[in-house]
């Protein structure tokens, strides 16, 4: 699965992170990596500024790098939330030249 940089992308990764507990908030900011993330108050902010792609980029990268446990999301959320993992476990497992 490869995912486009479309509108329903952008919505299912937002569903990914609220059933997951998160709130997402798209505002100004001068976030070095596009984004900001307050762990302990489950609140994600993005650039409000980036292009739907930016914004989707955003998203994935904070999937792949922050250990969380999504147990009970829906199908469709479930099936995009393990191809972004399994992405992260694939560029992690191909030999280093």
């Amino acid at each position: 699965m490869n995912l486009k940089p479309t509108a329903n992308t952008l919505r299912t990764l937002e569903n990914i992170l609220k059933q997951g507990g998160y709130v997402l908030r798209y505002e100004k900011g001068n976030f070095k990596s596009g984004y900001c993330l307050i762990k302990q108050q489950k609140v994600i902010v993005v650039n409000q500024y980036y292009p739907l792609e930016g914004k989707i980029n955003c998203l994935i990268e904070i999937l792949q790098n922050v250990d969380w446990q999504f147990e009970a999301l829906e199908e469709k959320e479930n099936k995009v939330y393990q191809e972004i993992i399994k992405q992260k476990q694939d560029l992690f497992s191909k030999p280093q030249n």
